[in-house]
């Protein structure tokens, strides 16, 4: 594989490092564990709109959503037990993050992705099987437990292996990832909705044991990064690791650091409670900021419910699958946008441009669905008026997948030093997931209540999070993770937290050289 480079830090240093075949292969693997948070992601909302999977299941909303056109659009699928069924993933997933975080330091990288692919698959196999909505349940739980391991550890697997001139790239590999199993959901929703019987939702819920395998055995046969085979007291492995991904002998600088990050982190009892030193408020802000903005963009009501969404706006139910079909496919060619220029524009270009195309994409959806249904919420839309509606809804997805759906991800996973990186992880993790629980929990009774002002509602927070970004994220592409204390230090703000003493007695430029 082509691609060579010295990373110029903001320190002064030079890590030699380039593109290898073996770490695009570990990168790509482990970039599978996206697979399962997309697919699942994008097959929950299309189950809950077949009126199969309804009628067994949730017959209540079903005779609600059958009932006369008449009838509020807002108000016709608001269920707190059908958005339970949705949520209860990521309430799962949130309790999992600690558990997880001890797991990935403990154990490693791989052993916690392992963890997360083997609950996965178990949660599959109960959710294709189920009988009751406590079965059902069941298995979102497991499958929470599975996206819990899988979130905390794949950023953190990506963001150590990956040279860091190319960290950006690589790292949203898992954001691709994501994007390839919401496609493939919607996909498989469209496939099987007109299955003679109504068991189609089956063959949905039951595959995402597929995903599940691939990211199961991946982990079986990638080696762990070097900083945590050196954590775990590997040493000899982690400089043969270190080689090989770097495609280069002279890793002596790099491996250097990675050692004294690891003596400083091994030196810390209690990671959670250091944490919350003064220090690292700017990686705390940041570990809670950016995934909780990342789900205040509301992009998880378009990818949960997109074709209840489009059901209830009007769309016929093929045509409502259909449409969520084509916004996966804008969602996976865009993040292959932020792949090819994260590393080139850098991280802030993303999120400012990103954030103000979302922001104009939802007023603009919001006064559209206002113009046709009103606060009564009754009335039909026409094809062309519809169309104009997709598209805006796709433009909103664009500018997520290569900005906040990506780096929402990415920048906690690489802002962290060391001797806090798991717990860090672990929060922003944690964060998310309980964004996500709340949000995908309330989004329909949000919706029977605000009407068209929800999407108003999302427009707001894509103001405040992008004014956010503008004053207070530091560009980080190129920046090699022991020596991100440098960029936080030099920021107009986060200097006044991160001093100079800090850079050079640790979490920053640990051994002596000049800066």
């Amino acid at each position: 594989m082509a691609g060579g480079a010295m990373v110029q830090t903001v320190g002064g240093k030079t890590y030699p490092g380039k593109m290898t075949a073996f770490v695009f292969f570990t990168c790509l693997v482990a970039s599978s564990g996206g697979l399962i948070f997309g697919y699942d992601i994008g097959i929950s909302g299309g189950v809950t709109s077949m009126d199969s999977f309804l009628s067994e299941f949730f017959p209540s909303v079903y005779a609600q959503a059958k009932a006369s056109k008449d009838t509020n659009q807002y108000c016709k699928f608001d269920s707190q037990l059908l958005t339970l069924f949705t949520s209860s993933l990521y309430l799962a997933a949130l309790a999992t993050s600690f558990v997880a975080a001890w797991v990935t330091r403990v154990f490693g990288r791989k052993w916690s992705m392992f963890c997360g692919g083997v609950t996965f698959l178990a949660g599959s196999a109960l959710n294709g099987a189920a009988t009751d909505v406590m079965m059902l349940i069941l298995g979102r739980i497991l499958l929470g437990v599975g996206v819990g391991f899988a979130n905390q550890s794949v950023p953190l697997y990506l963001s150590e292996m990956a040279p860091a001139n190319l960290r950006g790239m690589l790292n949203i590999g898992f954001q691709l990832m994501t994007t390839i199993g919401i496609l493939s959901a919607n996909l498989i929703n469209y496939a099987t909705s007109s299955i003679e019987g109504g068991w189609g939702w089956r063959i949905g819920l039951g595959l995402a044991g597929v995903p599940a395998l691939i990211i199961t055995l991946g982990a079986l046969v990638l080696p762990d990064t070097p900083n945590s085979l050196i954590a775990r007291g590997y040493a000899g492995d982690a400089k043969r690791v270190l080689v090989k991904i770097r495609g280069t002998d002279d890793v002596h600088d790099e491996y250097d650091d990675m050692v004294a990050a690891s003596e400083e982190a091994a030196s810390i009892e209690h990671p959670w409670r250091n944490i919350l030193q003064r220090k690292y408020r700017p990686q705390l802000t940041i570990a809670i900021l950016i995934p909780c903005f990342q789900q205040l963009t509301g992009i998880n009501v378009i990818m949960f419910y997109a074709p209840v969404l489009f059901l209830t706006i009007g769309f016929a139910g093929d045509a409502s699958l259909m449409s969520a079909v084509i916004t996966g496919l804008v969602n996976m060619f865009a993040t292959v946008v932020s792949i090819v220029s994260v590393d080139r524009l850098g991280r802030r270009v993303l999120f400012l441009q990103g954030g103000t195309q979302m922001f104009i994409s939802q007023v603009v959806v919001g006064t559209l669905i206002a113009l046709q249904f009103g606060v009564a919420g009754v009335g039909e839309m026409s094809r062309s008026y519809a169309i104009l509606l997709v598209l805006f809804i796709c433009l909103y997805v664009a500018g997520f997948a290569w900005s906040w759906g990506p780096l929402g991800w990415l920048v906690p996973s690489e802002v962290f030093a060391l001797e806090i990186r798991s717990a860090g992880q672990s929060i922003a993790v944690c964060v998310n997931m309980m964004l996500t629980f709340v949000i995908g929990q309330a989004f329909l009774t949000m919706l029977c209540h605000l009407k068209f002002g929800l999407f108003y509602f999302f427009a707001g927070w894509m103001l405040v999070m992008t004014t956010f970004v503008a004053l207070f994220l530091p560009e980080t592409k190129g920046v090699p993770i022991e020596e991100m204390n440098h960029v936080w230090s030099r920021h107009w703000f986060w200097g006044s937290y991160v001093t100079a003493h800090d850079v050079a007695g640790g979490g920053g430029n640990r051994r002596s050289h000049n800066v």
